[in-house]
């Protein structure tokens, strides 16, 4: 039991394999939510308004999961969650762009054509979340850098942020 224990705590510290099951999580969401009101509302309003409401309760439940589970963010929320947004809004505009054309001139079903431009919007969010939204602060602490040479094991501390950094740092060696 120690040793399965020991397998699920390696992979839940792999950011990408986190991002992949929230990611997943988050599509079922959203599409379910696309789905939910297709199935009730296709008859009342457009298939654009319906997938404007689901992007917008799905980018709160995403944001959530992102933040907290996947990168575990600290800091800033309200400027990440605009960030998050942005990154949200392109995908969406691919959203926006696609469905249409997969509907109206491919005569793909709505249901069938979300699920597509889902599968094709995740790895580009993958790439913008992890360099844009939630970047780590360069001002923040680093860990040291180590040595690339294979034949020295040596550990170099990183570069400090500013000069102040550098004199304090020659000081401290003196």
């Amino acid at each position: 039991m120690n040793k399965i224990t020991s397998i699920i705590k390696s992979a839940w510290n792999n950011q990408k394999l986190r991002y992949l099951l929230v990611g997943g999580y988050n599509t079922a969401f959203g599409y379910g939510v696309f789905a939910l009101l297709w199935w009730f509302l296709n008859n009342k309003f457009h298939y654009i308004v319906l997938l404007l409401i689901s992007h917008f309760l799905s980018v709160i439940n995403a944001y959530l999961g992102y933040r907290l589970v996947v990168f575990r963010a600290k800091g800033a929320w309200l400027y990440e969650f605009f960030k998050f947004n942005l990154v949200y809004l392109g995908s969406f505009g691919i959203n926006l762009v696609s469905l249409p054309i997969l509907i109206e001139e491919f005569k793909v079903h709505p249901l069938i054509a979300q699920a597509i431009i889902i599968a094709t919007t995740v790895i580009l969010s993958y790439v913008l979340h992890s360099r844009v939204t939630f970047k780590k602060r360069k001002d923040s602490q680093q860990p040291e850098k180590t040595d690339s040479s294979p034949l020295t094991k040596t550990t170099k501390p990183a570069k400090p942020a500013n000069k102040r950094k550098r004199r304090k740092r020659r000081k401290n060696k003196r």
